[in-house]
């Protein structure tokens, strides 16, 4: 396995600082035991009181969903471990898992479900909006593009594979349109938006301010839909998340350019604007620069931090659904703060050039990643 010997390589092995309390996202009562006893809200209650006595050989994080482990699991540095042994059973609740519930998320410029399994987890679902090997056609602007739930896949191990850990987890899953979404949706405005089609497939369309009409609908076969299934980060009243305008955000308009690509110097007075002008918040940029690269993303017009902590932290790498849409083009604007401000982490850049070589050749180890996921 060139992946299991990737994740073995030095490069891979460099440790984190100590994380202190102040590090994690949560600090959780080691005691305090999970429990489904719920008062009829979706959120998970503390069951401390009912039971003060822990199983013997039993301790209480045990009793955690995948879930709620990888929300404690939380902190400054990384949105996961590396050697985490927790990822192979998230993304595999991810896929397998019973949906009780189907809604659709609001806001966006495309249709995505949020679904909810048994245990109170929840998933961002995105579903096939056209075949696989369909390219972005050439004639396409970057926001006219479709999201693509294969792209939403590959991301994750290709940010996983670049050591980044700053996407949350993805999984491909089969959908049963019917029973999985119509028959339990609550969503009174998707309910309306189900048609059986012309070939007798269960087709729907939802609300969104793209792609949502009789004309884009997405259909089964007869009522099985592809789609990609994201863990959700922890609800924002509970983990305040911070959006950022990126500075090289694109002018999204068919003829006007934004400053960066009409001014060389442009990094100059990026690098003397807070929060680039300290810290390695500059260089996280490039990082995600780099990756949106290798995807072909054009469309990184904001990023996210986990307020708490602060500057000082690391980009959440989200919504990459319009990755991967040309695979014989590469799109070296997308490159531009690296070209601008010429500078790149040591440790990005070093892990590149090992991904260059024969025995860790990227696209050996990401076809091999891709090769374990349900689709």
């Amino acid at each position: 396995s060139k992946l299991a010997a990737l994740f073995e390589h030095p490069l891979y092995k460099v440790p984190i600082p100590e994380v202190t309390d102040g590090d994690k996202l949560f600090v959780v009562n080691p005691m305090e035991k999970f429990s489904l006893r719920s008062s009829g809200s979706d959120e998970w209650v503390s069951n401390s009181k009912a039971e003060m006595v822990l199983p013997t050989g039993k301790t209480a994080y045990d009793t955690y969903p995948s879930w709620l482990k990888f929300h404690v699991g939380i902190n400054r540095y990384e949105l996961y471990p590396r050697q985490d042994p927790l990822m192979p059973a998230l993304l595999k609740d991810l896929a397998t898992l019973k949906i009780v519930s189907s809604v659709q998320k609001s806001g966006g410029t495309q249709l995505k479900l949020i679904m909810t399994f048994p245990n109170y987890g929840q998933a961002l679902f995105k579903p096939m909006k056209q075949t696989r090997d369909q390219e972005t056609p050439v004639d396409f602007f970057y926001f006219s593009d479709f999201e693509r739930h294969n792209a939403e896949i590959a991301a994750f191990h290709l940010d996983r594979i670049l050591d980044f850990r700053r996407i949350p987890p993805v999984s491909g899953r089969l959908v049963n349109i019917t029973q999985e979404i119509r028959d339990i949706t609550t969503d009174k405005k998707l309910a309306k938006t189900f048609f059986i089609s012309p070939a007798g497939n269960v087709c729907f369309y939802g609300e969104c301010s793209y792609y949502c009409s009789t004309e884009h609908a997405l259909c089964g076969k007869p009522d099985q839909l592809e789609g990609s299934m994201a863990a959700l980060l922890p609800d924002k009243s509970l983990a305040k998340r911070r959006s950022w305008r990126s500075p090289w955000r694109r002018s999204y308009h068919k003829s006007k350019k934004a400053e960066w690509e009409l001014n060389p110097n442009y990094c100059a007075q990026v690098k003397e604007t807070p929060p680039y002008n300290s810290g390695h918040r500059l260089l996280d940029l490039i990082d995600m620069t780099v990756l949106d690269f290798l995807m072909g993303n054009m469309d990184r017009h904001h990023y996210e931090t986990f307020e708490k902590f602060g500057n000082d932290t690391f980009l959440l790498h989200l919504d990459n659904g319009r990755g991967f849409g040309t695979h014989s083009h590469d799109e070296m604007s997308i490159l531009a703060p690296l070209q601008q401000c010429c500078r790149i982490k040591k440790s990005t850049y070093l892990r590149l050039r090992l991904l260059a070589t024969e025995p860790y050749r990227l696209s050996d180890v990401l076809r091999e990643a891709l090769a374990s996921d349900r689709l």
